[in-house]
């Protein structure tokens, strides 16, 4: 039974684990019912794929339709809640610990390891599809204000990169791992996100309201680092197809066949339990300073071969734009019921905006759990900036540099809609062909791969990691190999039998549905966390 201390005279919250047997250490019912759920899910699928990706798809229509403001406006109030936080002097010097502690992390090791596990594979991905989709279509040129594929729409499309990748999802993250850090070192509380809502609703957090919590935040962990890990694996194919020509990897269309993306998920997942099992100081540690060194000899091959003075124009007008139209794309929702083009930017806005609301609403537990174990030592401003302000201009340079270079060969007529119309997955790997030899363009695709395969096991055995914190009453040293190995089959599985069942889409469905109820939990933790800090002498 973990306990903790109490918070302005509500009960402590005390997480019962097993004493002994299969599951010692671990609170049976957090740990059992995500398997279950997860497990009626793969059955369900693998059973009938084309019936239960036709639902699938069907209730992420409803979903999106239904609560499209409240994704909206909840990510929105994220944000307003992280930034006052870190601005106002009253809790900007609040420490995530005690007074005098230092911090665990270097600040580069802390930055690469926050980074890595938060975005690294979505910047791999998307550092030249989001530019390149919002240049060709964005609500500006839907309302007829610029021009697809026209020098006019840049800068729009930068504008509408960075509301996915800027401060607000960002935040997503930030509230989440703020809560978590503030009540775990400050209050003694097990870091589990139940601890978060202790001050809202006291002894109920140490019984069955608690494991639901708890439970919310697994299911959601496990659809969205799902999503994450399908994106991974299809860049992936993509990316031993460049290198290596195996047309197994791919289909008639250019994009990646399933027994490719199997193929790279079991290797993905093998590699992630072998990682998890050496815990976060070696495995992951090891990995994130990696990715850095990795990522930034990708970065700097851009800025020195690519469209470098396009790319830093674009990365000041983006700042500019951005923070401008920032309030009004963050709290905008658009519905079909008005005129022309009110049903096109609907669309526009369940296919994007909401979807990534929801895509990084669902990695939040994971991450930010992940955030509040490194952090300790920071205070709140550190944090904000650390977590909010340099990912998002970290973001920025890669899609300026990358993406910037991709819009020039289609803006100067040398991709020819190489690039525009390639799959998501292969759309990196065609702007390096067209600016390199085909030797030097398989060499940099090598290091892409292996940057890409980094990214991906970080994610997900900080994933399996944190899975087994939460199951476990905030234990942090639960990385039993029996545990690790488990949920590693199971991420397999899951991940498996969807590709099989709708490719990406089926994977998208599961994460829109399931990032709802979490989203709510989140509300709750900025408003538990907002309420005790005001009350703190």
């Amino acid at each position: 039974m973990h306990q903790a201390k109490s918070i302005d005279n509500q009960p402590a919250v005390a997480i019962a684990t097993e004493k002994s047997g299969f599951y010692k250490g671990f609170n049976r019912v957090v740990a059992m019912v995500p398997k279950l759920f997860t497990a009626a899910l793969v059955i369900w699928v693998g059973l009938s794929p084309s019936a239960a990706g036709e639902l699938l798809l069907s209730m992420q229509n409803w979903t999106t339709a239904s609560f499209a403001g409240w994704y909206i406006y909840v990510t929105a109030f994220y944000t307003l809640v992280c930034l006052v936080l870190g601005i106002w002097s009253r809790t900007a010097h609040v420490k995530l610990g005690k007074v005098d502690e230092q911090p665990e992390f270097s600040m580069l090791t802390w930055l690469s390891m926050m980074f890595g596990a938060g975005i690294g594979i979505g910047m791999l991905t998307y550092s030249t599809a989001e530019p390149i989709f919002h240049f060709a279509n964005n609500p500006d040129t839907i309302m007829g204000l610029t021009n697809s594929l026209n020098e006019d729409n840049v800068r729009n499309a930068y504008k509408w990169a960075l509301l996915h990748y800027g401060l607000t999802p960002w935040a997503c993250y930030g509230v989440v791992g703020m809560s978590l850090g503030y009540f775990s070192y400050n209050r003694g509380l097990p870091l589990t996100i139940r601890s978060a809502l202790q001050p809202l609703f006291g002894r109920a957090m140490s019984g069955g309201v608690g494991n639901v919590v708890d439970i919310v935040a697994i299911l959601a962990t496990i659809v969205g680092l799902s999503v994450t890990i399908g994106y991974g694996v299809s860049q992936l194919a993509s990316g031993f197809f460049n290198i290596s020509g195996a047309q197994w990897l791919v289909d008639e269309g250019g994009k990646p066949t399933l027994v490719a993306q199997l193929v790279g998920l079991v290797l993905i997942i093998s590699a992630s339990c072998l990682s998890a099992m050496s815990g976060l100081k070696k495995g992951i540690k090891w990995l994130s300073n990696i990715n850095m060194g990795l990522s930034a000899f990708v970065i700097a091959f851009f800025v020195i071969f690519g469209a470098t003075f396009f790319a830093l124009q674009t990365f000041f007008y983006a700042i500019w734009d951005y923070l401008v139209a920032m309030p009004a794309m963050s709290t905008t929702v658009w519905s079909d019921d008005g005129p022309d083009p009110a049903s096109a930017l609907q669309s526009w806005q369940g296919a994007w905006s909401i979807f990534y609301w929801a895509w990084w609403i669902a990695f939040a537990p994971f991450v930010g759990l992940f955030l509040a174990r490194v952090s300790r030592g920071r205070t709140i401003r550190e944090y904000v900036i650390g977590a909010m302000i340099i990912p998002s201009l970290i973001c920025l340079v890669w899609f300026a540099f990358v993406g910037a270079t991709a819009i020039d060969l289609e803006l100067s007529g040398v991709a020819q809609g190489a690039i525009v119309n390639a799959d998501i997955s292969a759309q990196l790997f065609k702007t390096i062909n067209l600016i390199l030899s085909p030797e030097l363009a398989v060499a940099l695709s090598v290091v892409i791969v292996v940057l890409l395969m980094t990214f991906l096991v970080t994610s997900a055995d900080s994933g399996i990691l944190i899975i087994n914190t939460l199951a476990s009453g905030g234990n942090q040293s639960q990385k039993q190999a029996k545990h690790v190995i488990i949920w590693g089959v199971i991420f397999a599985l899951l991940i498996g039998v969807l590709l099989s069942a709708g490719g990406m889409d089926a994977l998208r469905s599961v994460m829109i549905i399931g990032a709802l109820p979490f989203s709510v939990v989140m509300a709750l933790m900025a408003v538990s966390l907002v309420n005790t800090l005001l009350r703190e002498k």
